[in-house]
């Protein structure tokens, strides 16, 4: 991803690098044009095509795509963004990188806090038996339940700053037996990493983390490089569990407020049910962290 972004000082090369994207994966008869028979080279719309739909002239397009031009106004990311059927997220998507063209800055900031709160932590151990958990805006796993963690089987055996849903999802050999549609989980998981990348491409937790991918996880390169910023979430998930069996839940993912982009995961299952059966032995079965080094230390003193 360094390499990728390192033409991208000024802010517009990602705002192109959407386009082209978005322009390649959109075929002539989506937007109801007629094309000829002739072969066509280029996938999708051509430059001209997108152009002469949105209204703008082709020199400036192909300076937009190529990231010289940073200060398109609303009006024209309107336009482009109704030629290309974007559809709501992708459109704000579109909006975000224009912002970030126009008003780049070219300090690097700082990656966000993993602390998280312990009243939060709290709230984690009264969602029992329902695996819950706390991730950062790059997936990192930051806090989490018995059921939380046991629920991502095999997860538990990485160090803990190597926790990371993304990596495990990618990288971690269960994960393909666990999620019977992994092929549909890893398209959501790129493209929510896509659009955080796409805001806030230098911020160095993300770019460590999709470096990492891009390097190690060739089914990841694919998905990268389609430049999808809309992840379709199912209600319900089903997970494969080696240690308590197939169980379907109900997930829900939110926003903690007043916290560095963190999300509170959290999944459920209707009492009375063998999925709520197995959840409850995932919970009861799973390992219970160790004391914390601060407080061992305390106990210690007090024997």
């Amino acid at each position: 991803m360094a390499s990728e972004q390192s033409t991208d000082r000024g802010g517009g090369g990602e705002l192109g690098r959407f386009l082209r994207a978005r322009r390649t994966q959109t075929s002539p008869d989506q937007v109801g044009l007629t094309v000829g028979t002739g072969l066509r080279r280029t996938p999708g719309l051509r430059r001209e095509e997108l152009a002469t739909l949105a209204g703008v002239s082709i020199d400036y397009y192909v300076r937009l795509e190529r990231g010289k031009e940073t200060r398109p106004s609303p009006a024209v990311l309107d336009a482009i963004a109704r030629a290309l059927r974007l559809d709501d997220s992708e459109h704000q998507h579109l909006r975000e990188l224009a912002t970030r063209a126009a008003r780049y800055a070219p300090v690097p900031p700082a990656p966000p806090s993993r602390t998280v709160r312990p009243h939060l932590k709290l709230v984690l151990e009264t969602l029992r038996p329902s695996p819950a958990y706390v991730i950062s805006r790059s997936m990192d796993l930051l806090a989490w339940n018995p059921g939380g963690l046991a629920l991502f089987a095999g997860l538990a055996d990485w160090p803990a700053a190597q926790r990371n849903i993304a990596r495990y999802l990618f990288l971690h050999p269960t994960a393909r037996t666990l999620f019977p549609d992994w092929d549909y989980q890893v398209r959501g998981c790129v493209a929510r990493l896509r659009a955080q990348a796409g805001v806030d491409p230098d911020a160095p937790d993300l770019t460590d983390l999709v470096g990492e991918l891009l390097l190690k996880s060739p089914d990841f390169v694919k998905l990268w490089e389609r430049y999808d910023v809309v992840g379709r979430k199912k209600i319900q998930k089903t997970f494969c569990h080696p240690e308590v069996g197939d169980l379907t839940l109900s997930g829900q993912s939110m926003h903690l407020e007043d916290t560095p982009g963190q999300r509170l995961g959290v999944y459920t299952a209707e009492p009375g049910t063998p999925d709520h059966d197995a959840m409850l032995l995932l919970d009861l079965t799973a390992p219970r962290p160790t004391a914390q080094p601060h407080k061992a230390a305390e106990q210690q003193r007090r024997t």
